[in-house]
C-alpha cells in the first residue's frame, strides 16, 4: 500500500503550533466562562436565589456548552470530513471567539431582567458549537500531518491547549480581580477577559490560515467515498468505537471538572476560605501540564495508549479522595499540592486520549466518529460534573458523595480502556474493523 509523502519536519511543527494556538483561545473563551460562572454570574444573573443554589444555576448555563458540542462535532465534522480539516477550523475559532465577545457586552439581570440569563444561554450555546467543531480538526490536522510514530506526542498538542486557555482564563479574571475593587470587579472587571477574546481570536485567525491541509485527509479525498453522509456511516459501522470513546472519556473529563472548576466552588463558597487559594492551586497546577500532557503523550508512543491511560484513571480514583482531604485542611500550600497531583494524573489519560479515540476511525469518518465519541461524553461528563457535585455538596453537605461520584465515572473509564483495542501501532490508512453487529449487518446484504 502506497503512503502519503511524509511532510517536512518544519511544516508538521508549524501545524502543530497553529492548532495549539488556536485551541488554546477557544479553552481561554470556555474556561473564562466557566470560572466567572463559579465566581460572579450567580450574583449578575441569578441574584434572587440562595448563594449554592445560584452557582448551581449558573453552572446549568455551564452545562449548555456542552449540550451543544456535539452538535458541533456532527456538523462541523460532516464538512471536515468531505471539505478538509483547514477551513473548519478557522470558522470554529470565528464562532467561538464572537460568542465570547458578545458576552462580555451582554447586560445583567438588573438591566434586562429575564432576558439576560437567557441570552447568555445563547451565546453559551454558540460557544458550545464552536468548541465541538474545534477539537476534531485540531487534533487531526496534527495526527495526520505527523510522523507515524509520533502520533501519540502530535495529536497531545492540541491537548495541551486547554491548561493554556486555563491559565491565561484565570490569569486574566485573578489580575482583574487584583486591580479593581469587589464592587468594581462585579460592575465590569469581569467583562475584560470576555472583550479580550476579540483581539486573540484575530491573532488565531492569521495563524490558522496559512496552514496546509492534512496529507491523509488529502489522499482519502481522491478515492471513492460512501454517498452516505459521514455521520451515517458512523453510526452504521463504527458504533461500538463511538461507545468505547465516550466512556474512556467520560470519567476523565469528570475528574477534570471537580479538579479545575468545582475546586473553586468548594474552597470559596462552602468552606470559606479565600477564592486566591483554589484559582492559584488551579494556575500552578496548570502551568505543569503543560509539560506533563505532551510527556505522556510521548510515552503512549513507546508503551502504548492504554498502559498509560489507566496509570492515570486508577491513579486518579484514588487521589481523589485524599485531593478534598487536602481541601479541608484550609492550607493554601496543601490545597496547591492537592490541584498539581490531580493535574498529573489527569494528564496521563489526556496525554493520549486524543490519539487513541482518533485512531479508533478511518480517516474518511475520522473527524466525526472522534467527534462524536469525545464531545458526547462531555455532556455526562464536564457538562453535569459541576452541577452534580454542587448538588451533593448541598444535599450531603459532604465531600464523601463527591468522591464517590467521581470514582465511579473512573471505573466507567477503566472498563471501556480495557474493552478497547490498542491503537498506538495501527495503520491510519487502513479502515478498522466494523463492529460485530455491522458486520452482520453487511453480510446479510451480501447474502
Amino acid at each position: 500500500m502506497s503512503h502519503p509523502p511524509r511532510p517536512k519536519a518544519s511544516s508538521a511543527r508549524r501545524v502543530i503550533v497553529a492548532s495549539l494556538v488556536g485551541t488554546s483561545l477557544e479553552w481561554y473563551d470556555f474556561f473564562v466562562y466557566g470560572t466567572a460562572a463559579a465566581l460572579v454570574f450567580n450574583k449578575l444573573f441569578f441574584p434572587h436565589f440562595d448563594p449554592l443554589v445560584g452557582t448551581l444555576l449558573a453552572f446549568a448555563t455551564f452545562a449548555v456548552g456542552f449540550v451543544a458540542r456535539p452538535l458541533g462535532g456532527v456538523v462541523f465534522g460532516h464538512f471536515g470530513d468531505r471539505l478538509g480539516r483547514k477551513n473548519v477550523l478557522v470558522v470554529t475559532l470565528l464562532l467561538m471567539g464572537l460568542a465570547t465577545f458578545a458576552i462580555g457586552l451582554l447586560p445583567t439581570y438588573g438591566s434586562i431582567g429575564a432576558w439576560a440569563p437567557a441570552i447568555l444561554v445563547v451565546l453559551r450555546f454558540l460557544q458550545g458549537l464552536g468548541l465541538g467543531g474545534e477539537w476534531g480538526g485540531a487534533v487531526l490536522m496534527t495526527l495526520e500531518s505527523g510522523h507515524p510514530r509520533r502520533r501519540g506526542l502530535n495529536a497531545s498538542w492540541p491537548q495541551v491547549g486547554v491548561p493554556i486557555g486555563l491559565l491565561l482564563a484565570n490569569g486574566v479574571l485573578s489580575l482583574m480581580g487584583g486591580i479593581s475593587s469587589n464592587t468594581a470587579f462585579l460592575t465590569w472587571g469581569w467583562r475584560i477577559p470576555f472583550l479580550l477574546s476579540g483581539i486573540l481570536v484575530i491573532v488565531g485567525l492569521w495563524i490558522r490560515r496559512s496552514l496546509a491541509e492534512s496529507p491523509l485527509f488529502q489522499e482519502s479525498s481522491d478515492a471513492p467515498t460512501d454517498a452516505h453522509p459521514p455521520i451515517v456511516e458512523v453510526l452504521r459501522r463504527y458504533p461500538r468505537q463511538v461507545l468505547l470513546a465516550i466512556g474512556a472519556r467520560v470519567g476523565v473529563d469528570v475528574a477534570f471538572y471537580i479538579f479545575v472548576l468545582f475546586i473553586t466552588t468548594y474552597v470559596a463558597t462552602y468552606l470559606g476560605l479565600p477564592k486566591s487559594y483554589a484559582l492559584n492551586a488551579v494556575f500552578v497546577a496548570a502551568a505543569l501540564q503543560i509539560v506533563f500532557i505532551p510527556w505522556f503523550g510521548h510515552l503512549s508512543d513507546r508503551f502504548g495508549r492504554r498502559p498509560v491511560y489507566l496509570l492515570g484513571a486508577v491513579g486518579a480514583a484514588i487521589w481523589v479522595v485524599a485531593f478534598f482531604a487536602l481541601l479541608d485542611t484550609g492550607n493554601a500550600l496543601l490545597i496547591m499540592v492537592a490541584a498539581i497531583v490531580a493535574l498529573f494524573l489527569h494528564a496521563a489519560m489526556y496525554g493520549p486520549q486524543a490519539s487513541f479515540i482518533s485512531e479508533m476511525f478511518p480517516t474518511r469518518v475520522r473527524y466525526t466518529g472522534a467527534s462524536m465519541g469525545y464531545q458526547l461524553a462531555g455532556i455526562v461528563g464536564g457538562g453535569l460534573a459541576p452541577i452534580i457535585a454542587t448538588a451533593l455538596l448541598d444535599h450531603f453537605h459532604s465531600s464523601v458523595a463527591v468522591s464517590v461520584y467521581v470514582v465511579a465515572m473512573l471505573a466507567v473509564t477503566v472498563a471501556c480502556v480495557l474493552a478497547a483495542p490498542e491503537t498506538c501501532r495501527a495503520d491510519l490508512q487502513a479502515a478498522p474493523e466494523p463492529s460485530g453487529a455491522a458486520r452482520t449487518a453487511a453480510a446479510r446484504q451480501e447474502a
